[in-house]
C-alpha cells in the first residue's frame, strides 16, 4: 500500500511541475502578443496626429500649467536601471523628464540617447528635489562625483507620457 501511495504522490507533483510549465509559458506567449506592434510601441497606441515640437510644447506651457500634447524629440539619455524614465532635448538644449503614467510601460534599458520619439501625454512645470535629482543621475550612471554635485532642486517642465513611439 506505501509503494501506490508514494507512486501517486510522485504522479502528482510531475503532473503539478508540468503544469506550471504550461501555463507559464501560456502566460509567456500572451505577453509576446501584448508586445508593442513592430517593436516600437510602448505603453497606449496612438495616432501620430498633431504632432509638435518641444519649442511648440514650451511656447504653451509657458503660458499654463499643464498641456496635454503629442510630441517629437530626441532622446538625449533614458533610465539605464529598469527604462522608467527618458531625458529629451528642448528647444533651448536643456532637458525634460518623460516619465511613464502609473508605470504601466517602460522603454528598452540599453543606450537610447540620439534616437527619434514621439510621446503623448500631459507636460507640467514641476520642481524637482535634490535627492530626486541625485536618484534620476544614479539611474542614468553617473558617476559619485556628478551625483555628489547636485545640490539645490530645479524648476523643470516634466511629461506624464500615455503612449511613447521609438523611432
Amino acid at each position: 500500500m506505501k509503494f501506490h501511495y508514494l507512486t501517486l504522490c510522485a504522479a502528482l507533483a510531475l503532473y503539478s511541475c508540468n503544469q506550471t510549465e504550461e501555463q507559464d509559458m501560456t502566460e509567456a506567449t500572451a505577453t509576446q502578443t501584448e508586445a508593442p506592434a513592430a517593436g516600437n510601441v510602448y505603453g497606449e497606441a496612438f495616432a501620430e496626429e498633431n504632432v509638435i515640437t518641444v519649442a511648440e510644447l514650451q511656447q504653451t506651457a509657458a503660458k499654463t500649467d499643464s498641456v496635454q500634447a503629442t510630441v517629437a524629440a530626441e532622446i538625449v539619455e533614458s533610465c539605464q536601471a529598469k527604462g522608467c524614465w527618458m531625458d529629451v532635448k528642448l528647444a533651448d538644449n536643456s532637458t525634460m523628464k518623460v516619465k511613464f503614467r502609473d508605470y504601466d510601460f517602460f522603454l528598452p534599458v540599453e543606450d537610447l540617447s540620439g534616437r527619434q520619439v514621439v510621446f503623448t501625454g500631459t507636460a507640467q512645470k514641476k520642481t524637482v528635489s535634490v535627492a530626486e535629482r541625485k536618484h534620476y543621475a544614479e539611474d542614468a550612471g553617473k558617476s559619485a562625483e556628478e551625483i555628489n554635485a547636485i545640490n539645490t532642486p530645479s524648476e523643470e517642465l516634466s511629461f506624464i507620457a500615455d503612449g511613447v513611439i521609438l523611432k
